[in-house]
């Protein structure tokens, strides 16, 4: 079954929309569009993960008094090509107080046990 929506206000409501690829165009959110990211955090970073991101179990092997051992460890990632986007995503889990880095040029990993609990928390199961 398809859906077809037409409504000429829609670009009022999403003026993000345009022609064109996403990295290649600016995205931004409008003052009225950020203040609900503001009150709002989880709810956009839920959005954003489930729809570009993913949580992975890594693993890493250290040697501890001669022994080699293997630690697992869950991990939130968010891979993009708009810089824009990607800017608007370390922008919301700076508000949500989640710990982040870049961990390429088109990728943002949430990686630290404390940060990924908590972004477990606000964005619970991808599905």
């Amino acid at each position: 079954m398809i859906t077809t929506v037409s409504w000429k206000h829609w670009p009022c409501l999403f003026p993000q929309h345009g022609p064109g690829r996403k990295h290649e165009r600016p995205i931004g959110l409008e003052g009225w569009q950020a203040d609900i990211v503001c009150a709002f955090p989880a709810d956009f970073l839920r959005g954003l993960f489930h729809s570009d991101g993913c949580r992975v179990s890594n693993w890493a092997t250290r040697r501890v008094a001669g022994e080699k051992k293997r630690y697992d460890y869950g991990r939130w990632q968010f891979v993009n090509a708009s810089e824009d986007i990607l800017g608007l995503c370390t922008w919301a889990l700076d508000l949500a107080a989640v710990e982040w880095r870049r961990s390429a040029p088109r990728a943002v990993s949430v990686s630290r046990r404390e940060a990924v609990a908590r972004l477990d928390e606000l964005i619970g199961p991808k599905t």
